[in-house]
């Protein structure tokens, strides 16, 4: 398994909580709270952005 340090969920009223994650090679991942076993993975950078625009209500209608 490999070792990612995951951040606190972000979360939406009244939607599923998601947390990012970093591993020792600088590797990012995404997975829904409580499903941290089974992370999608890109990078770091991406998926802060894709975050950042779901916190700003910008990409609501995707979850």
């Amino acid at each position: 398994m490999r070792d990612i340090r995951w951040e606190e969920p972000f979360c939406a009223e009244g939607n599923n909580c998601f947390r990012i994650g970093i591993d020792d090679a600088g590797h990012a991942y995404i997975a829904v709270a409580g499903h941290e076993d089974r992370p999608l993975t890109d990078s770091h950078a991406a998926l802060r952005s894709l975050i950042l625009e779901i916190k700003a209500g910008k990409v609501d209608h995707l979850l």
